[in-house]
């Protein structure tokens, strides 16, 4: 499969959410893929950096158009699936590796028994992901939770060997099934904020009800402590 030059320009060039003409994301993305001569070798770097570096946090996310830059999330150092997988599509395009966002509902997620008692539900929609251009196809990838927080949930991190789909942890370490994509919505040129919105009004009423009574507050606890605790 060979990209058109239409679709490597459109899948390399910046959009408002995945800057990758950055200053911050250029800064980030070279000295992390300083030597490597291969997309793929650029591509593993980078999402071992991007999947420690930036911390998974499911009770911190901004949907304004400036929080929801891949820039700002690098500068904050932390945010849920979504906000890691801008990250790393900016990082890869601004490597010079083809990239967009993809989008599914998963079930068993990592999760804490307060966020799901928020959630009202064990379902997560809009579970964002990424897909890399390489060797002539789309490969899905998702940096979300980061080494030190599958420590505490007993899950073994998610490697990527730059061939094959990293998605998902099938089973924990002691063998349970583990995360189940249950509905996959394909891939975006960039974050279709609307949908993920109104999606997430309807499946999590509780939650939003929470943040209403809270006046907007949009950081509701402590994941990783509360991770630690169970």
């Amino acid at each position: 499969m060979r990209l058109s030059d239409e679709e490597r320009t459109r899948y390399l060039s910046p959009t408002h959410h995945i800057d990758c003409d950055s200053e911050t994301i250029a800064s980030y993305v070279s000295p992390r893929i300083k030597g490597l001569t291969s997309d793929k070798e650029k591509a593993m770097a980078l999402f071992d950096s991007v999947r420690d570096d930036v911390l998974y946090d499911p009770y911190y996310y901004d949907l304004s158009p400036d929080g929801m830059r891949a820039s700002s999330v690098l500068k904050k150092g932390r945010g849920y699936c979504v906000a890691k997988a801008l990250v790393f599509t900016a990082a890869a395009r601004a490597a010079g590796i083809p990239a967009r966002l993809g989008f599914a509902d998963v079930k068993n997620h990592l999760s804490t028994r307060r966020l799901r008692e928020l959630m009202g539900t064990d379902l997560f929609v809009y579970h964002g992901y990424s897909e890399i251009f390489l060797d002539g196809r789309w490969i899905k990838v998702t940096p979300t939770f980061n080494a030190s927080l599958c420590s505490k949930f007993g899950v073994h991190p998610l490697e990527f060997d730059g061939e094959n789909n990293c998605l998902f942890h099938p089973f924990d370490s002691e063998g349970r099934k583990h995360m189940e994509y249950v509905l996959d919505r394909g891939p975006y040129d960039d974050i279709p904020v609307d949908e993920i919105i109104n999606a997430s009004l309807a499946a999590y009423p509780t939650l939003f009800k929470t943040l209403e009574s809270l006046g907007g507050e949009t950081v509701l606890g402590d994941f990783s402590r509360e991770a630690e605790a169970e």
